[in-house]
């Protein structure tokens, strides 16, 4: 007799012992049913062992037949709980994303020409087999097509015309061919795609940092590694850290290997997202792209995950299972003994630090192909250039614009605020409109007539009246959003064609997919967009680009404000001048002696990181030190600061660790609840997430009270 140890997907903090019934044959891995509580639910097998005898256990119902999750799979749902200090089961939830997927998938009738032609071959018969195609397919399409009823294609079947195939509702995706020509490289692009073929060819752990400069051609160059991988027979997963960058990738994939790839993120219906998982796990899909969360797809033989723009912030999961994918998809790499590319025009210090210390592999691309050049940066001081009054545009912006305008080149507007304004306030009393329940500014998007909170996503229509003294027209709109920048952009440059790309505006991936090829054509004259216009985007025609507040990153107490702003505004001007023509940025800035600024107008990187890395390592900050935050919420202000200071007082006494708080962040109250921040600061040789882990253990929140722990925390709201 065997017991077996059995993760469910909820929030427990480990597995369960059951009981094997004797004639089931079980291995880890194995997918089950099992009674918890009053419910029969599916788990995994995570361990297998002796029954200890006299124990009464109950037993496990059903095995599913399906492919096992894998060892590694299993040890990196483990170690992402561990490091993360959150439960495996809320780790295996994040994997186990579809439960139909461990079935078959569903079959359908589809339909086909058998060659044979009916004696009697009426018109509609005729039509069917001339203009039905193409075959197989439904019964229903073949009917659309030919412009008959379903009854004809079935009726063909009877005369022995047509026969009648049981092919599955999901269909296998097309095996990419790693030879399918791809762009012609230059010659350090092809010395930096032989470094990476060389690390694939070694079929062992390795992480290699791509650092080229925007343009540079970085993913012509790992499309090589990419390309090696699937020659060994094995699956690759590339990350990319927004969706609208997975639409925008698409076709440099198809082109490069001749099939679309399989897209995993959040906005895949059910459908799909079933076919996805299943084809994963089968090793039947070779090519993926993906948000955060593919990574937690069960391969079944993964060779290489490239985390494209590995700097960005959006890999870090803020709720449920708080996590970094670009740090996790080097642990998971780790386990399964293959390799990661991270690539990037901006990469983060901990990488560079890493690479440059030798932990990684460094591969420079320092320019761009051809006669391509970087853009020509400059800083525009609004103590020295204000705005006319009402105005958010300076002088030089306008100029800069109006000379691309009249040469027939595009421009571009950034500045990362949605809607029309951040803030509205009334003139009459002074109140500022909130979410309920929030500490967050409403944000005016007069598009829509709609007042909006960007936090929550609630949302309500204008008022009229102020909400605290009902003062009648009153309210009005505080600073910028990019409606309000698209809005003056319409007043300087009259016959301008403007449009506006943010998540408001971007619509479904088709649209978004849309909007860029028409901006690519060159049919927009001025592109006004938020940081979704930031990256992976070629624009032939676009030689000006004019951030419209380059201080706004630096606000707050964020650590890592700087290296933020360096990067993001590195990401927006270098979208200028990718084709024969030279590019140029403009920064408005109130800042222009800030370092990060200072470096980007100089064009030198090495005097930004070398001021950053001296800064931190004085702190005693990442990538010289480690960091974690506890943020404790709850319905009631009072017990809420008494809980922090709750959980101050019992923290274990450790060598190495600074605790620091407790304190309210910036957002205090959101969704009713309040919130307060504690910061811990570790020296390097710390093992910070056990140390975490020990703490939590040592108190216990009241019901409707939540105390989250976040390793190495991005977000400071």
């Amino acid at each position: 007799m065997q017991n077996a140890q059995i993760l469910f997907p909820v929030n427990v903090p480990g597995a369960f012992d059951y009981a094997v019934p004797k004639d089931m044959e079980l291995g880890v891995g194995d997918f089950v049913y099992a009674p918890i509580g009053k419910q029969m639910k599916l788990g995994v097998v995570t361990g297998l062992g002796p029954a200890e005898e006299g124990r009464k256990l109950k037993e496990i119902a059903e095995r599913k037949l399906t492919r096992p999750l894998s060892p590694e799979m299993i040890k990196f749902i483990e170690w992402t709980a561990k490091y993360n200090v959150a439960s495996p089961g809320q780790v295996f939830r994040m994997v186990l994303r579809s439960y139909k997927a461990l079935d078959p998938s569903p079959v359908v009738s589809h339909y086909s020409p058998t060659g044979v032609t009916p004696s009697q071959l009426t018109s509609s018969r005729r039509a069917v087999l001339r203009e039905g195609g193409p075959f197989p397919a439904r019964a229903s399409e073949i009917a659309a097509r030919a412009g008959v009823s379903a009854g004809v294609v079935k009726g063909l079947v009877k005369v022995g015309a047509m026969q009648e195939l049981a092919l599955p509702v999901d269909a296998p995706f097309q095996e990419p061919n790693p030879d399918h020509p791809g762009m012609e490289l230059t010659e350090g692009q092809e010395d930096a795609a032989k470094e990476l073929v060389a690390q694939m060819q070694l079929q062992d752990f390795s992480v290699s940092l791509l650092d080229g400069v925007t343009g540079s051609g970085k993913t012509e160059v790992y499309f090589e590694a990419v390309a090696e991988a699937l020659r060994q027979g094995g699956q690759v997963l590339i990350l990319v850290p927004e969706i609208a960058l997975t639409q925008a990738g698409m076709s440099r994939f198809e082109k490069r290997f001749g099939v679309k790839p399989a897209e995993w993120h959040s906005a895949v219906g059910d459908a799909p997202r079933r076919r996805v998982w299943r084809e994963v796990a089968q090793g039947r899909a070779k090519l993926v792209v993906g948000a955060r969360s593919a990574l937690y797809l069960p391969f079944a033989d993964l060779k290489l995950i490239v985390v494209d723009e590995e700097h960005d912030t959006s890999y870090k999961q803020e709720e449920g299972v708080i996590y970094n994918a670009r740090d996790m998809a080097i642990v998971r790499a780790k386990l399964s003994r293959h390799a990661v590319i991270l690539a990037s025009a901006t990469p983060s210090l901990e990488s560079l630090h890493n690479a440059r210390s030798g932990r990684f592999a460094h591969i420079v691309l320092p320019e761009r192909p051809g006669a391509a050049i970087l853009p020509e940066i400059g800083l525009v001081d609004l103590k020295d250039n204000p705005p006319e009054k009402g105005d958010f545009l300076s002088q030089p912006l306008i100029e800069a614009v109006k000379a691309g305008l009249e040469q027939g080149d595009q421009s571009m507007l950034y500045l990362n605020r949605r809607g029309y304004a951040p803030l509205i306030i009334c003139q009459s009393c002074g109140e500022k409109l909130k979410s309920p329940d929030t500490d967050s500014w409403l944000v005016e998007h007069r598009a829509t007539g709609r007042a909006m909170c960007h936090l929550t996503g609630f949302s309500m229509r204008m008022p009229t009246l102020c909400p605290n003294c009902k003062a009648e027209d009153s309210l009005t709109a505080v600073g910028p959003g990019v409606e309000r920048v698209a809005e003056e952009a319409a007043r300087h440059f009259p016959g301008a064609k403007i449009e506006i790309f943010s998540s408001d505006t971007a619509g479904n991936p088709n649209a978004i997919r849309d909007r860029m090829d028409r901006m690519a054509a060159g049919e927009i004259d001025i592109l006004v967009g938020t940081q979704m216009v930031v990256k992976g985007h070629n624009f032939p025609h676009l030689t000006f680009v004019g951030v419209v507040d380059g201080d706004l990153g630096l606000a707050g107490g964020d650590p890592r404000a700087g290296e933020r702003t360096y990067q993001t505004l590195v990401q927006v001007a270098g979208r200028a001048g990718r084709a024969e023509k030279p590019g140029r940025a403009l920064i408005q800035t109130h800042q222009p002696e800030h370092e990060a600024l200072l470096a980007l107008a100089a064009g030198d990187r090495e005097l930004f990181i070398g001021v950053e890395l001296a800064m931190r390592e004085m702190l005693g900050l990442p990538p010289f030190g480690k960091l974690a935050a506890v943020i404790i919420s709850g319905p009631d202000l009072k017990k809420t600061e008494s809980l922090s200071k709750k959980m101050v007082s019992v923290a274990p006494r450790a060598e190495g660790i600074e605790i620091l708080g407790p304190s309210e962040p910036p957002i205090g109250r959101l969704r009713g609840l309040y919130r307060r921040r504690l910061f811990i600061q570790a020296e390097p040789g710390v093992n910070l997430p056990r140390y975490m882990a020990v703490w939590r253990a040592r108190i216990r929140p009241p019901a409707k009270f939540k105390i989250q722990i976040d390793i190495d925390p991005q977000s400071f709201m």
